[in-house]
């Protein structure tokens, strides 16, 4: 995948958002489903994820698990893949016309 610009990238400006709040070292954590009926659940920064984000980083190896907290969530990070994804994401974005901004907010 080249930047993204590409399609498969699920909600493509929510994803960058993403990316950008975890910097260089922030992680995303990652909450296990209960039996509460729900299932995982992703955090940054207290906010809530979007799960299809979260596991296209993973599934995509842009994130990995670098070890728990204390209460057992799995704390996830910038894989050198998902860094240059970052990079690449953010380069993508400064190319971009503010009409164009606004349609990829929007439509995804």
């Amino acid at each position: 995948m080249g930047s993204l610009g590409n399609s498969a990238v699920p909600s493509r400006a929510y994803t960058l958002g993403v990316l950008r709040a975890m910097g260089e070292c922030e992680p995303i954590l990652m909450l296990a489903g209960c039996d509460d009926g729900y299932g995982s659940r992703w955090t940054l920064g207290g906010q809530q994820i979007q799960p299809a984000v979260a596991r296209y980083l993973m599934e995509a190896g842009f994130i990995a698990e670098r070890g728990r907290t204390q209460f057992g969530a799995r704390c996830l990070l910038l894989t050198e893949l998902g860094r240059a994804f970052r990079e690449r994401g953010l380069n993508w974005w400064r190319s971009l016309t503010w009409s164009e901004k606004l349609r990829v907010t929007v439509f995804g």
